[in-house]
C-alpha cells in the first residue's frame, strides 16, 4: 500500500522537512506551526534574529523540531547562503513555502525607483531565485512540494497597489509554468491567494474603520480571514492526499473574488 492510498499517511507530513519564509508572524508563522503540529520538521527564515529565537523558544517548549536562519531574502547572497545551509542541513527539501513579502501602498505615479525595486525584489525575485536554488533539493525528495503564497491583488484589482499585485499575478504564473516543467522530477507547485488575513501586514489598514467596514462589505462570509485558515490549505496542499493537485491558485478569500452583483 502506496501513500496515496494508505489514509494514516495520507494525512499527515510526518518526516517531512519544510522551509517556511518570512516564518515569524502572520501566515507564515500560522504555517509552520501547522506543518509542526502534523509532524513535519521547520526551518523558518525572516530578518531578525531576535524574532527568530523568541519563538524558536516557545516551539522548543513544546518539543517541536523547529529551528531559524536569520536571512534578508530581497538579497541574492543570502538566498545562496541558505541554499547552502539547508544542503549541509538536510540534503534535499520536501517542501518550500514562499511566503516572504512586503508592500508599499501608493498610488502608481507616487512610487520612486527604489521602492519598485524593493517590492520586487523581496516578493518575486526572492520566490523565482530560491525555486531555482532549491530546485535540486527539491527533486531530491521524490515527494516535492512548492506553496506559493500569492494574494487576490494577483487575480483583482485592489487598493495595495499597481506593484505588490503585479508581483503576486507573477507568482501565479511562476507556479503554472513550475508545475508543467518540473512534474516529470515529482515536483508539485501550487499557489495560495489570500484575502485580507488578520496579520501585521494588514492590520495598519484594517485599524481603520472605514477601510475595514468597505473590506467586510466585499466579503461575502462577512469577516476577515485568520491565518490559520490560510495554513490548513497550505498543509493539505502538501500531503500526499493532494497527490493529483499542481499548478493551482487556490483563493482564501470568504469568497470575495468570486463577488459579483
Amino acid at each position: 500500500m502506496n501513500q496515496i492510498t494508505n489514509t494514516a499517511n495520507r494525512w499527515n507530513l510526518t518526516g517531512k522537512r519544510a522551509l517556511v519564509t518570512g516564518g515569524t508572524k502572520g501566515i507564515g508563522r500560522a504555517i509552520a506551526e501547522e506543518f509542526l503540529n502534523l509532524g513535519a520538521e521547520v526551518l523558518i527564515v525572516a530578518r531578525k534574529q531576535l524574532e527568530i529565537d523568541a519563538l524558536l523558544s516557545e516551539w522548543q517548549a513544546q518539543q517541536l523540531p523547529a529551528s531559524g536562519y536569520a536571512a534578508d531574502l530581497s538579497h541574492s547572497t543570502d538566498r545562496i547562503n541558505l541554499t547552502t545551509e539547508i544542503t549541509e542541513r538536510w540534503g534535499k527539501l520536501d517542501i518550500l513555502v514562499n511566503n516572504v513579502g512586503t508592500n508599499i501602498r501608493k498610488k502608481t505615479t507616487a512610487y520612486s525607483e527604489k521602492e519598485y525595486q524593493l517590492l520586487v525584489d523581496t516578493n518575486l525575485t526572492s520566490t523565482f531565485h530560491l525555486c531555482q536554488l532549491l530546485h535540486p533539493l527539491l527533486k531530491q525528495s521524490g515527494q516535492g512540494n512548492i506553496i506559493q503564497i500569492s494574494s487576490v491583488s494577483g487575480l483583482n484589482h485592489l487598493r495595495t497597489g499597481a506593484i505588490y499585485g503585479m508581483t503576486k499575478a507573477a507568482m501565479i504564473q511562476l507556479t503554472k509554468n513550475l508545475a508543467v516543467e518540473w512534474a516529470p522530477d515529482n515536483i508539485r507547485v501550487n499557489a495560495l491567494a489570500p484575502w485580507y488575513i488578520r496579520t501585521p501586514l494588514a492590520d495598519a489598514v484594517l485599524q481603520n474603520p472605514d477601510y475595514l467596514n468597505d473590506v467586510l462589505s466585499r466579503t461575502p462570509m462577512g469577516r476577515v480571514g485568520e491565518p490559520i485558515e490560510v495554513a490548513a490549505a497550505a498543509a493539505f496542499l502538501c500531503m500526499p492526499a493532494a497527490s493529483y493537485i499542481t499548478g493551482q491558485c487556490l483563493a482564501i478569500d470568504g469568497g470575495f473574488s468570486v463577488y459579483g452583483f
